[in-house]
């Protein structure tokens, strides 16, 4: 998602989601299997959600137990994002038209993943699919989901040729190291807290080794956010959880990705609140 351009009552963006469709390949020639994305289908919905544990003074990838319920702030945030939608395309900025430090976290992302040749990039979160065609402009393999059926409908429509589905970033339906990148760009920050190692988790288990994250969004200090009206006075329902960049560089290291990079924005002109960018990349 972009970060400008919005009349919120927040300022803030939407949460993405994942969940593409996929069907189990043939094995490669180390015995991984890996899923095929099939364009225009939305694939089976996984019964559960990715609950990770950590051993006590430990640091690395977690151990995982499913769960049978979706986490209740999902449907907030879905109905919210099918009210906006129309009216979201209208008023977020293309990623061309973002400052020159987004723009810039953009394409390096793109070079790395790129340069490391793991696989495609999840684009969670995608909304109308702006951010994904930026992506797939920059030569990267990009696929997008999101949460909100009518975002997902909007994207197949204004990109064609890209690949879109619904889904929640709390269970992907994708086999384990199978990306090569995951965008999470204004994404995360309708999650509870206590929910992010969920998210965090999934981002390991779906990555590739030596596969990259590049996750931005604002940050805070603890703040909660609950706006009641946005992108031109539109109902919504979520909730926005802004906390301190440290914090959450400390939870993906503990979910096992090495935080490479770190750059944080003050608010100015451009930027109407503290934005964190991170470059994290799954160990091989």
């Amino acid at each position: 998602m972009t970060p400008c351009g919005s009349t919120a009552v927040t300022g803030l963006e939407p949460m993405t989601a994942l969940h593409p469709p996929t069907r189990a390949g043939e094995p490669d020639g180390g015995g991984r299997r890996h899923s095929e994305h099939k364009p225009g289908s939305l694939g089976t919905s996984r019964p559960g959600w990715a609950d990770p544990t950590f051993p006590p003074d430990s640091v690395g990838a977690p151990v995982y137990i499913r769960h049978m319920t979706e986490p209740s702030y999902l449907a907030a945030v879905r109905e919210s994002y099918d009210t906006v939608a129309t009216a979201y395309v209208e008023r977020v900025k293309d990623p061309a038209e973002l400052d020159p430090l987004s723009r810039g976290m953009l394409a390096a992302f793109a070079e790395l993943v790129r340069t490391a040749r793991r696989g495609p990039v999840a684009d969670l979160g995608c909304g109308p699919g702006k951010v994904t065609a930026h992506l797939a402009g920059l030569g990267v393999s990009a696929f997008g989901i999101d949460v909100s059926p009518r975002m997902v409908e909007l994207a197949r429509k204004a990109y064609p040729d890209l690949r879109f589905a619904v889904g929640s970033m709390t269970a992907l339906d994708l086999g384990n190291d199978e990306l090569g990148g995951i965008l999470a760009f204004y994404s995360t920050h309708h999650t509870p807290p206590e929910l992010l190692p969920v998210v965090y988790a999934e981002f390991h288990r779906a990555l590739a080794p030596g596969g990259h994250l590049l996750l931005v969004g604002y940050v805070g200090d603890d703040e909660l956010l609950r706006p009641t009206r946005a992108y031109g006075g539109h109902p919504v329902s979520y909730a926005s959880h802004l906390l301190p960049p440290d914090r959450l560089a400390e939870l993906l290291e503990r979910a096992g990705l090495a935080v490479t990079a770190r750059l944080v924005q003050a608010p100015d002109g451009n930027v109407k609140r503290t934005v964190a960018s991170f470059v994290a990349r799954k160990p091989e």
